[in-house]
């Protein structure tokens, strides 16, 4: 089984958690490629799209990268995000990117908090409609840590089994 790791990083926190998500395949051949390098993807089995959320979404980049895939093609997503893990902003951008993907076969879904840069924090902290998630994301400083990239690891192992099954 062929696997791919292709990702998009602003900051460095997908990028971290993409490396945990490679580690944790224990199939080969296997390659990890920022999405602006893949080159062609009709040669992969399986196929982990990472990205940070932005404005509770998908990135431009990454969307127009998921529209390439041919159908049929098992995907896996996976993000970091300022928000609590499972929580509505983050969730949100996963529902996104599932409506991008409808002819793919996705086999789940993964998000850790990333450390948000401060000057984001601080430019939404003025703004009444953004300012609970600004205290919230002050909270993702040094995410992600080692106990959420074990749960990448782990949760890349999980999705190898699904890919297999399916």
């Amino acid at each position: 089984m062929k696997v791919l790791v292709a990702y998009l990083s602003e900051s460095g926190n997908t990028e971290k958690l993409a490396k945990a998500v490679f580690e944790g395949i224990e199939s080969s051949p296997k390659e990890i490629l920022l999405i602006k390098d893949v080159a062609a993807v009709e040669d992969y089995d399986v196929i982990f799209i990472g990205f940070p959320v932005q404005s509770h979404s998908v990135p431009g980049k990454v969307e127009a990268f998921a529209k390439t895939l041919p159908e049929g093609q098992k995907i896996a997503y996976f993000a970091t995000h300022g928000s609590m893990r499972g929580g509505e902003l983050a969730v949100t951008a996963f529902y996104h990117s599932l409506t991008i993907s409808k002819n793919a076969v996705i086999l789940g879904t993964f998000g850790c908090r990333g450390q948000v840069k401060q000057s984001i924090i601080d430019a939404l902290m003025p703004k009444v409609e953004h300012r609970a998630w600004a205290l919230e994301a002050q909270g993702a400083t040094g995410h992600p840590d080692e106990a959420d990239l074990e749960d990448g690891r782990e949760w890349a192992k999980k999705m190898i089994v699904k890919a297999r099954v399916r």
